[in-house]
């Protein structure tokens, strides 16, 4: 949140998000928050009131990006098929992720961490994709003992795999279902 409602610092907040999503696409959620500043136009300090820590200023790029996905998971259990609508889900999560590098790990370390900036985002839409997972379990079509972080860490390992070979990124679907789909459901 912009510590006040003056226009330069929503003018800020706004050129700082701007230039950390062009800095992390470019160079990984691990990304120089100088460079962050820089290209933004705004000192260090700047960055700073704003964003408290790398955590903060992450959760901020990509919240608009999991609140989608939280609302695409709701909008999925609606769905006559459970498998498919858990399948497609972590595949736009695994793809949301690509984004940027380093992502499917910083994903993984917050849903670990309750300390963690990014920890209370990654924890909804981790409770978003359980009930998913609820649903296709008790369908009988994904595997019964698998916890939603366990089936999201195999997305965003897939995610992350694809990062450093591109020739799985078509793979990523057909991969996560071997991995998640019960033996003897349907083909």
């Amino acid at each position: 949140m912009p510590p006040t409602n003056r226009a330069d610092a929503l003018r800020n907040r706004a050129l700082l998000l701007a230039a950390a999503g062009e800095v992390i696409a470019e160079h990984g959620t691990n990304a120089s928050l100088r460079d962050v500043a820089r290209r933004a136009g705004v000192g260090i300090g700047t960055l700073y009131r704003h964003f408290p820590n790398r955590e903060v200023l992450l959760e901020a790029l990509l919240d608009a990006n999991f609140d989608a996905l939280r609302a695409r998971a709701d909008g999925l259990l609606a769905s006559p098929d459970p498998e498919a609508a858990l399948l497609a889900w972590l595949e736009e999560m695994a793809a949301g992720s690509a984004t940027y590098q380093g992502l499917p790990e910083s994903i993984m370390d917050a849903l670990a961490n309750e300390e963690s900036g990014l920890h209370e985002a990654c924890d909804r839409m981790k409770s978003a994709g359980g009930r998913l997972l609820e649903r296709a379990q008790e369908a009988g079509s994904i595997r019964p003992e698998l916890t939603i972080r366990a089936v999201i860490a195999v997305a965003l390992g897939l995610s992350w795999a694809a990062q450093y070979a591109s020739d799985l990124s078509e793979q990523v679907g057909p991969l996560l279902r071997a991995a998640i789909v019960a033996s003897g459901a349907r083909e």
